[in-house]
């Protein structure tokens, strides 16, 4: 069988009101809430050609409520082998997972970089890898997951960014956002919404108005059949007969069970 091939709201935030933090280093050790963890076996992750550090962010950027104020120490990425004061910034937008995961997996930026002698930055998104603004109980609750939102991202990385260039003392440098999928999603927005810090962004493979009342729900759908009818037509009938085989055998007793351990479906899904 040949190959087949395979959110937004108007938050609009006067930047200037969010504080430069100048007496806190941009450069911090692993959290404390981190130890427990670092002593358990890991998975070998692969060598990438960054450093890391931790920035301290803030936990709520748009309200003044008691735990606004919290501090939690996000993860980034920087590589700086080609850069020079006021040389461009180049940075991923992190999304769903580990930077490091998509660190050594966007060659792109290390192949661009020497030629622009651009600073590479990834910035973890909150909630993931290790930026836990609630350590191991982060998960836990829909209060704490409240704060799990793509506006404070978006606020995340304009905070962060304009510390680094304070921090490096290279307020010129343009800034040129990057980003694939939700992470694509993540750099255009936040061009839109904060042009003042970003002067571009490139968004790979992001359904940036994959919304109701924008685009029809079966778009996505659409392009992957049509992926699956351009690389062969036979795989494209064998595949959408095999929906009618499946909705049959999940209406027979014991269907469902049947179609779990064929599929060795999750716990949860059965």
């Amino acid at each position: 069988m040949a190959p087949c091939a395979s959110l937004l709201l108007p938050v609009f935030v006067i930047l200037a009101t969010l504080p430069i933090i100048q007496s806190v280093p941009t450069f911090f050790p692993r959290p404390s809430y981190d130890q427990s963890l670092a002593k358990q076996p890991k998975a070998s992750k692969p060598k990438i050609p960054y450093k890391t550090h931790y920035f301290p962010q803030v936990l709520d950027h748009f309200t003044f409520q008691p735990k606004s104020s919290k501090i939690f120490y996000q993860k980034y990425l920087v590589n700086s082998n080609y850069w020079h004061r006021g040389a461009p910034i180049f940075v991923y937008t992190g999304n769903e997972g580990d930077i490091e995961w998509f660190a050594a997996n966007t060659g792109f930026l290390l192949d661009i970089a020497p030629k622009f002698r651009a600073l590479l930055v990834f910035i973890e998104h909150r909630f993931y890898g290790e930026s836990m603004p609630f350590g191991n109980n982060s998960y836990k609750s829909a209060e704490t997951l409240g704060y799990l939102n793509s506006q404070q991202a978006l606020a995340d990385f304009a905070l962060l960014i304009r510390s680094l260039k304070h921090n490096l003392s290279s307020e010129a440098s343009p800034v040129v956002v990057f980003g694939g999928s939700y992470g694509g999603m993540l750099a255009a927005w936040f061009r839109l919404k904060y042009p003042h810090i970003a002067i571009g962004a490139l968004a790979s493979s992001a359904p940036i108005l994959q919304f109701d009342d924008i685009t029809p729900w079966s778009s996505f759908y659409d392009a992957v059949s049509q992926d699956f009818k351009e690389a062969s037509l036979n795989c494209y009938e064998v595949i959408k007969g095999s929906w009618a085989e499946l909705e049959a055998l999940s209406a027979q007793k014991e269907g469902l069970a049947e179609l779990s351990r064929t599929f060795r479906a999750c716990q949860l899904c059965l």
